[in-house]
């Protein structure tokens, strides 16, 4: 028996309570640490990596699933560790306040459990998918997860950003108590019994070391260049997301709850501009994963444009508009690659869906670790030698940008050597990614 569409629903919701605790770690400590503490942008920059580095175990993660198992203990245990973690970085984040090394010993640790829950329930939670889910509903149930995992991230900044004004540290702590203990909550319930139904078949060939399962996914030239892919891609989108809400509290004068409310409405734009991708494939029949990924690519790189010389105008811009145009295009180019990996996920040798999700789940992690470790020190390093905070900011912005257009350019070479080739995706096919 396979996931019935209910039970990828269900899954779903994990994501989405995933993305609900991500996003204050990622989003909110970050802004208080630069702004609100007039700590570098280089040490939330740093907690930040680290989380995303200790998710390189992506890979073993999901060889674990591939082995077969009790998966619902990895996504439990995982988001366990997850919401421990939250809570704790953001009891560090008050405490460096006044015991900075205390306070940095804590959010070290907390950042660390962060990055193991997200790789151990993350990850399981995509192998389940891929392995007992129908072939021809995976790239709709991976679609699914993302876009919950989005809406859950959109709908916690913009609450929480408006219930932490006006901001006390109390406060904070209460937010982040109710949202990690309800995103727990939400995990069991929806995980229980669904492994139970399903049957999902065991074979022989995942029985082998991890290191060797590991080379023979690399040793598949399109999984390695993917990968590659991957990467680059990965490094431009997440190089804005530790400087965006310090500098819109640097620059346009944000309180910490309309910065946080400012990730809401980007990841907003990041639904729309996905499910805008599927009814123009689906409707239209317009585009192919090369051309929507490339597309996403150039309209992000015209975004940060636009968001770097908004900084030359300062209060009053609308930069609230342009971050979710910056949105829309991310979720263009997203959507676009989600569609790539879980259609190559089913190639190649047999049994290592969850390892080869797992692989690229580590290059998007050590990417996005090193992509927002290096704005938030490029940010640092531009400001001691540029006075003006806006025309810092926007060089950084500039870079990004650039860095897009390399990704777009990677694109034109590594997608169009998909099993699908450039002809348009049909209707069948888009609406299982988007639905």
């Amino acid at each position: 028996m396979k996931l019935s569409w209910f039970s990828i629903v269900r899954l779903g919701l994990i994501q989405m309570a995933l993305g609900a605790i991500v996003v204050l770690t990622t989003s909110t400590l970050n802004r208080l640490m630069v702004v609100e503490m007039a700590l570098p942008a280089i040490l939330p920059g740093f907690l930040v990596a680290l989380h995303y580095g200790i998710q390189i175990t992506r890979p073993n993660w999901g060889f674990l699933s591939d082995m077969g198992g009790n998966r619902t203990t990895w996504i439990i245990g995982g988001m366990a560790a997850l919401s421990c973690g939250g809570m704790a970085a953001t009891a560090g984040t008050v405490l460096i306040g006044d015991q900075f090394a205390l306070g940095l010993a804590v959010s070290i640790f907390a950042y660390a459990l962060i990055g193991l829950g997200v790789g151990a329930s993350g990850t399981s939670l995509l192998a389940l998918l891929a392995t007992a889910t129908e072939p021809r509903r995976r790239a709709a149930a991976a679609t699914i997860t993302w876009l919950m995992m989005i809406f859950g991230i959109a709908v916690t900044a913009t609450i929480v950003g408006k219930m932490l004004d006006p901001y006390s540290h109390a406060l904070l702590l209460k937010i982040v108590a109710v949202v990690v203990s309800g995103a727990f909550a939400l995990t069991c319930l929806a995980i229980w019994g669904i492994e139970r139904r399903v049957v999902v078949e065991r074979r022989d060939e995942a029985a082998v070391p991890f290191l060797d399962g590991l080379r023979e996914i690399w040793s598949e030239r399109e999984a390695r260049h993917f990968t590659i892919f991957v990467f680059l891609s990965m490094v431009a989108y997440f190089m804005q997301e530790l400087i965006l809400e310090p500098y819109a509290g640097l620059v346009f004068a944000f309180t910490p709850g309309q910065s946080t409310s400012l990730s809401g409405a980007q990841n907003g734009g990041v639904f729309l501009g996905m499910l805008t991708v599927g009814i123009a494939a689906t409707g239209f029949k317009i585009g192919s994963l090369r051309f929507w990924v490339t597309f996403g690519c150039l309209s992000s790189a015209v975004a940060l444009c636009i968001i770097a010389m908004l900084g030359q105008i300062g209060v009053g811009a609308p930069l609230g508009k342009a971050v979710m145009f910056l949105g829309f295009s991310n979720g263009i180019f997203a959507v676009a690659a989600i569609g790539s990996m879980m259609q190559l996920a089913g190639e190649g040798r047999t049994g290592r869906e969850g390892t080869r999700m797992g692989l690229w789940g580590a290059a998007q992690a050590i990417a996005a670790g090193f992509g927002g470790l290096f704005g938030a020190g490029a940010v640092d390093a531009t400001r001691l030698f540029i006075n003006s905070d806006g025309t810092a900011y926007g060089v950084v912005f500039l870079s990004e940008a650039l860095l897009f257009l390399i990704a777009a350019a990677v694109a034109l070479r590594v997608i169009r050597g998909h099993s699908r080739g450039d002809r348009p995706l049909t209707q069948g096919e888009f609406s299982c990614a988007t639905m």
